[in-house]
């Protein structure tokens, strides 16, 4: 993951939310880009399971 300047960001973020905007709106601009990220690099690399054999275990349906 690329440093970043997370003040500035958090400030940018900020300014382009709606006046409207609630807390859960906030904390969604920040999680969502976090956890797509993450989850790409972790496919990268190649930290993924068979949605198949998850869906065994737990008891459910292939698709």
């Amino acid at each position: 993951m690329a440093v970043t300047n997370v003040k500035e960001n958090a400030k940018k973020l900020i300014d382009n939310l709606s006046d409207d905007s609630t807390w859960e709106d906030l904390m969604h601009e920040i999680y969502a880009p976090q956890a797509i990220e993450s989850g790409l690099e972790n496919s990268k690399a190649g930290r993924t399971k068979d949605v198949n054999d998850l869906r065994e275990k737990y008891g459910l349906s292939k698709i």
